[in-house]
């Protein structure tokens, strides 16, 4: 895995580059960086080109004042593909980076092959959580959480990968501590977070953003299930659903030999 600081769009991102094939762009969330998708990887690498950005603000990629909105969002991933002379990929987020790609592919659909988009509810459509989960509001309120969970982020982290796991079963340890470590201190937390207070951008861009032409595939695990996929229904000329079994909402670590398939499928239809 060759791991490079790229310029894009004002900013740098750290990102994870191995393989050759197809490129796929994948997206994180939060409190992930690219290694949310670390054991997706060696399934990938011998078919796919591998794009895995710490996102904007997140892990190592530079810490930033603003920009964590969804637009934003995707113009640092045009400009990453860009910088790697990639003319179009296929586009895999999960959580907090499915708005992002969401608008990636509805306002640049020549540079998004496909999208696989994972446990996420996207912000200006009908259709998402009856009640917003605790701690949106939490995350939301300026200032607030990154001051109070100084010094707590092993613990505070630790409720999210638990709940998040299949069975409550965590993650592994190295991962943990990687994600540890990448929200450790009030301008990591901070940058996190930002993500959360940027959800009145987001609603806006998403609800002006149009129909998504490019196919796309809805996955949920057992957390958000199929609410992607109902609020995408109205909107999207070439969706498929699908929930993927034994999984939570970390489905890149609960199941990497799914998340793999998916994302190869298309190359086997195709080849045939």
């Amino acid at each position: 895995m060759n791991l490079r600081r790229i310029p894009t769009n004002d900013t740098e991102l750290n990102v994870a580059l191995d393989g050759s094939g197809p490129p796929v762009l994948l997206m994180h969330g939060w409190p992930h960086t690219w290694q949310v998708w670390q054991n997706v990887l060696p399934l990938l690498t011998g078919q796919r080109r591998i794009i895995a950005p710490d996102l904007r603000g997140l892990g190592d990629s530079a810490r930033t004042v603003d920009g964590f909105d969804a637009a934003t969002g995707a113009d640092d991933m045009l400009g990453l593909l860009d910088a790697l002379g990639v003319d179009s990929a296929d586009v895999v987020a999960l959580d907090a980076g499915v708005p992002a790609a969401f608008l990636l592919g509805a306002l640049h659909p020549t540079r998004v092959r496909r999208l696989i988009l994972m446990e996420a509810v996207l912000p200006g459509l009908p259709g998402g959580f009856a009640t917003p989960p605790w701690w949106f509001g939490f995350h939301s309120a300026p200032e607030l959480a990154e001051t109070v969970l100084e010094g707590h982020e092993g613990a505070y982290l630790d409720w999210f990968l638990t709940a998040g796991t299949y069975e409550r079963r965590g993650v592994p340890p190295d991962i943990r501590k990687a994600f540890v470590r990448a929200y450790t201190g009030q301008e990591a937390l901070r940058c996190g977070f930002g993500y959360y207070r940027a959800a009145d951008q987001n609603a806006a861009a998403v609800a002006a953003a149009g129909r998504l032409t490019v196919p796309t595939l809805a996955v949920g695990g057992n957390t958000v299930g199929d609410l992607l996929h109902r609020q995408l229904t109205p909107i999207a000329d070439d969706l498929t659903g699908t929930l993927v079994a034994r999984s939570g909402h970390l489905v890149p670590l609960d199941r990497p030999d799914a998340v793999a398939e998916l994302v190869l499928s298309e190359v086997a239809v195709e080849a045939d």
